[in-house]
Parts: C-alpha cells; structure tokens; sequence
C-alpha cells in the first residue's frame, strides 16, 4: 500500500438542492445533483414534492409535509454541512415558510433562489397565493435571486417588455433585500438570449446566441444550480452568475434526444455529449 492510501479525502463543498423531483430526470431535484456533480461540489437534496414528470409535461404532484421538509434540511446542515442552498419548486405557502423557518434554524449560509411558478410545459407549480410570502418571506434572506420575465413579472409586479422592463424589474426586486437578482431574458425573443445581472446597484449584460432545438427542459434549474456551486466553491455572485451562464449554455447545446415533449438539457454535456 502506498503512502497515504486509504487516508479520507478533504471536505468538498456542499449544496443543498430544497425542490421538487422530476422522475423524468430533466429538471428539479435531478438536474440539480447533476449538475453539481459536474460542477465539483457535493450535492445534498431536501425533497418538497414529488411529480410524475416527463418531457410532455407533469402529470401529477404531491407535496410534502411541511415538518419532513424541515427535517431534511436540518438533517443534511446537523451532519455534514451546507456552504451554499438553492430552493426550487416551493409549491405552497406553508412550504415557502417551512423552508425560510429552517434556514433561519440552521444558519441561512449562501442562498439561490430560482423562484418556480410553472414549468417549461406550462405547468402550475406555486399557489398564486405563495408569490407573497416568496417575495416578502424568503427573498429577503437570498444571496441571488433568478427569475425569468413571467416570474420577474409577478414579483416586480411589472410587465417586462424590454431591456429597460428588465431593469426596472430588477430594481423592485433588490428592495425586497435581496443581494444580486438577476432577470433572464429568454423569453424576450429575438436572435440572442440577454441575462441582467443586477448587483451593487449596476448591470451586467450577459448576452449569448439562442440555441436552435427543443433542449430547453431543466435550463434554470441547471442555472441556478451552477450558481450554487460556484457560491459554494467560494465565486463571488456576480462571478458565479457568468459561470453558471456558460455552464448552462454548454447544456442546452448538448442537449439530449429523450422523449417525444421538450427535450432535457444535458448538465453531464463533458460525460455525455459524445457518447
């Protein structure tokens, strides 16, 4: 046996993914551990809801209760550690404030929040009545927030028709407390897909070309996964959200042929995308 052999590596960095799963594999929970595995960070997970899922749509889903969702995180943070967090599909009202009442128990270290209302298909995923207490409740402890224009919308209580829409937005948002938002400009259409960045009290555009194909299923749960993992690793946001622009960008191109619906990005695009 050589020297040192056998001994325990050192503590990665750890995330915790609070979100729904996706038995499909394409976004939530799934995408998230992918992705911080691809990413080099060591993914924990604290379940919400399950979905019956694939590329069609969701079929069914069935949230938690709120105790054993503040049990897994408490569990996860008590044992072996959290650096960063992000939270997903948050479904309720009575989950949105279980998830801020733990984080507040456990210590809120770095947090995401990709604020999901519905799903790429459409899909109702957050009570109307739970955008509130998102907004008021838990954005304030966020680190980053990252809203696409519907959500960015409901939670500036805006309509986003252009650049200026977005920044306006994004102002509205800070006030809530939280530190960087940034608002995904995806759906504005057009040959290029800008991304503001919003920190400080300056923008950032974070602009790229729009990816021709149906790959599209899991994009801001694997963004806001990047993210985590770069805070994890120690990436200041503003950093943290160009890393995590790319990352995603590099998935949506790898993208793969599974299913009849709209199709899943690929986290795993170093692993996959040539197999």
């Amino acid at each position: 046996m050589t020297a040192g052999a056998g001994a325990a590596a050192a503590r990665p960095p750890v995330a915790l993914t609070i979100a729904g799963t996706d038995s499909g594999g394409g976004a939530g929970i799934a995408a998230d551990l992918k992705t911080f595995e691809a990413s080099g960070v060591w993914g924990t997970c604290a379940v919400v809801a399950v979905t019956a899922q694939n590329t069609l749509g969701v079929q069914a889903f069935e949230p938690l209760p709120a105790e054993l969702v503040r049990q897994q995180v408490r569990s996860v943070a008590g044992d072996i550690g959290v650096d960063a967090v992000k939270t997903g599909m948050l479904a309720s009202t009575a989950l949105v404030r279980a998830v801020v009442g733990v984080l507040a128990e456990v210590g809120t270290p770095l947090l995401v929040v990709d604020p999901v209302f519905v799903s790429k298909h459409g899909d109702t995923l957050l009570a109307d009545d739970a955008v509130a207490a998102l907004r008021e409740e838990l954005l304030p402890l966020a680190t980053v927030v990252t809203p696409n224009l519907p959500e960015a919308s409901a939670l500036a209580e805006l309509a986003i028709e252009d650049a200026d829409g977005m920044l306006e937005a994004a102002r509205r948002i800070e006030r809530t407390g939280v530190g960087t938002v940034v608002v995904k400009g995806g759906h504005l259409g057009g040959g290029t897909s800008p991304d503001l960045v919003w920190s400080g009290g300056e923008a950032r555009w974070l602009d790229g070309p729009r990816l021709a194909g149906r790959h599209t299923h899991g994009t801001g749960c694997v963004f806001s996964a990047a993210l985590t993992a770069e805070l994890a690793r120690g990436m200041d946001p503003p950093d943290a959200c160009v890393a995590a622009k790319a990352f995603v960008t590099r998935s949506i191109a790898a993208g793969l042929e599974l299913g009849a619906g709209v199709g899943p990005v690929n986290p795993g695009w170093e692993r996959l995308a040539g197999s």
